[in-house]
């Protein structure tokens, strides 16, 4: 299983992409002009993947031949958003019906058991759409206004109801296979500390310096999960012997 995300970096005063991919025992990192597939395919990262790939919803991945399960703590606040704009009860009803299936998979993994039993998932299943369809009530389809250009504009709602739709199988994977999580924080993570960085020092100043710094960050990301200290990891390094990394996530 892979964790995905992406997120804008400043480098030479321009934006270019910070990419990241990864598991609870290994930590990459790259940096491309681009923020889609193209520069997915330039890593080479992510070639011939075939497990599970977790990550927002962004199209890109999609495009990736794979198994993919969606973050839910990003639908979670899209949910939260309509909750308290659209006056609907559905959104809210929504969140707990998830809350409540990620609560129901915590309890089995602490009891060792390896599988939700399949009946709880098909409550939770039907649950799920039956809301999308109170929700899809309330929100139909907004018809093109005849002499207009275009396809017509839909709501937050309409959209957030129809992803959850199109991709009920990746919203609820983590309710079918214990071993996928509930969200995405792992990537999160990830982006979080360059982007406190570049809050704090400012741009990189060229887009080699930007390639370092991702080599060296992973690296030492990489050595934290496997319990080494960054001095120790960095020592081996500079006497010419980096530290090479086995196992996966």
């Amino acid at each position: 299983m892979v964790h995905v995300d992406e997120s804008g970096l400043r480098v030479q005063a321009k934006l270019q992409w910070l990419h990241t991919s990864v598991t609870p025992t290994h930590t990459w990192y790259g940096v491309h002009p681009k923020r889609g597939i193209e520069a997915v395919n330039a890593f080479g990262v992510l070639k011939d993947y075939v497990g599970v790939l977790v990550h927002d919803c962004w199209a890109p991945y999609w495009l990736i031949q794979c198994v993919h399960a969606l973050c839910n703590a990003h639908l979670l606040r899209e949910l939260t958003f309509l909750a308290q704009s659209s006056g609907q009860a559905w959104p809210q009803r929504m969140m707990d019906m998830l809350l409540a299936a990620h609560r129901g998979c915590e309890r089995a993994r602490t009891q060792g058991i390896t599988a939700v039993p399949s009946r709880q998932v098909l409550r939770w299943i039907r649950r799920y759409r039956a809301l999308l369809d109170e929700g899809q009530a309330l929100n139909p389809q907004r018809v093109k206004e005849q002499g207009k250009r275009g396809r017509a504009k839909q709501s937050d709602a309409f959209n957030l109801l129809r992803c959850l739709r199109d991709h009920e199988q990746e919203v609820l994977r983590f309710a079918r296979d214990l071993s996928v999580p509930f969200t995405n924080n792992l990537a999160e993570r990830a982006i979080r500390m360059p982007k406190v960085k570049q809050k704090i020092s400012g741009c990189l100043r060229t887009f080699a310096g930007a390639q370092s710094f991702c080599t060296i960050r992973s690296y030492l990301d990489t050595a934290r999960k496997h319990g080494i200290g960054m001095l120790e990891a960095l020592r081996a390094a500079f006497n010419g012997a980096p530290m090479e990394f086995v196992g996966s996530g």
